[in-house]
Parts: structure tokens; C-alpha cells; sequence
């Protein structure tokens, strides 16, 4: 049965949280709150919390920059994951990822299915690996950035969590 295992031992993981958006601020991104707010509550430890604006040459450094951080261990990306000409965040995380993880938008959007209907083909949500880091971007409303966690992150970076997870990964994602 899967769950978490509570004979394991908790890892903490360095998180940074980008919000991508051209209108947005710290006090106005309840996305980026969500996640935030999750991600610490689980007991991770929040790295960095940035807002950029929907940009692919923008989005693409600030990846970069935090991939190449040996303390960033993943990124989670809100916004711009539509389908407007404005939302290339996918584009972005596509241009770092070195491996891509289909299945994280193909469960986001299963799940997501559940609460908005049709809708949810709308979201281009996507995560890879690029430089042993982790990268997950999620739509920019604070109810799919609630199902990502509570139904995807929140378990897979728990190094607790069984059959497996993604956290127990770390030390195999730079292997040649």
C-alpha cells in the first residue's frame, strides 16, 4: 500500500519557488504562497521565492542560475503554463531539462480533471531534471498549485513516501 513510511527518516530539501507572472507581487501571488506555505509546513526549507515576468529568455537564466546552485534541490515554477502567447514557461523548463518527467503533467492534469472539468486540457504542466535538480511547473491558481502538492510533490519529495519517491533519487540523477 502506498504512503508514508514512518520508520524512515525525514530529509528536508532546498526549495526555490518562482512565480511567473506580469502582474503579480509578493503580496499578491497566492500561488507562490501556496507553495511556500506547503512546502515549509512538510518541513523543507524554502531557498529562494522569486517573481519574473512571463519571459522565456528571463525564466530560462533564472533556472539556470539556480541549477547551478549545489543547494537548490528543486524548482517549482507557478504561471504561465497556458496556452496564451504570453505563457512560455513550458518553453523555458523544456530549453534547461536535460531528461523530462511526462508523467507529472499527465497525473497533474488527471487530477486536476477531477475538480475543473475539461478545463484542465488548458495546462501545459511539465517537470524534468536538469544538473541533478528537480523542476516542476504548475498552472498559476492557487487551487492547482493545492492539488500539485497535496497530490504529487508533497509525497514524491518525501524520501519517506513508498513504493518510491523522488527525493531517494538525488545521488542517481547525475550518474553517466
Amino acid at each position: 500500500m502506498p504512503g508514508i513510511d514512518e520508520s524512515r527518516r525525514f530529509v528536508p530539501l532546498s526549495i526555490a519557488v518562482l512565480t511567473i507572472s506580469d502582474t503579480r507581487t509578493l503580496e499578491t501571488d497566492s500561488s507562490g504562497q501556496v507553495l511556500c506555505d506547503r512546502l515549509q509546513a512538510a518541513g523543507h526549507r524554502l531557498f529562494e521565492r522569486s517573481i519574473l515576468p512571463d519571459e522565456q529568455p528571463g525564466i530560462e537564466a533564472a533556472l539556470r542560475r539556480l541549477i547551478a546552485h549545489e543547494e537548490v534541490q528543486v524548482v517549482l515554477l507557478t504561471g504561465g503554463t497556458g496556452v496564451t502567447g504570453r505563457d512560455v514557461t513550458p518553453e523555458a523548463v523544456n530549453a534547461v531539462v536535460e531528461k523530462q518527467i511526462p508523467g507529472f503533467g499527465e497525473l497533474f492534469r488527471m487530477l486536476s480533471f477531477q475538480h475543473i472539468g475539461t478545463s484542465t486540457i488548458q495546462s501545459r504542466a511539465t517537470a524534468g531534471v536538469a544538473n541533478g535538480t528537480y523542476i516542476f511547473a504548475v498552472p498559476g491558481s492557487t487551487s492547482a498549485c493545492r492539488d500539485a502538492w497535496d497530490w504529487i510533490l508533497g509525497q514524491q519529495l518525501d524520501s519517506r513516501y513508498r513504493p518510491c519517491n523522488f527525493a531517494e533519487l538525488f545521488a542517481r540523477l547525475t550518474e553517466r
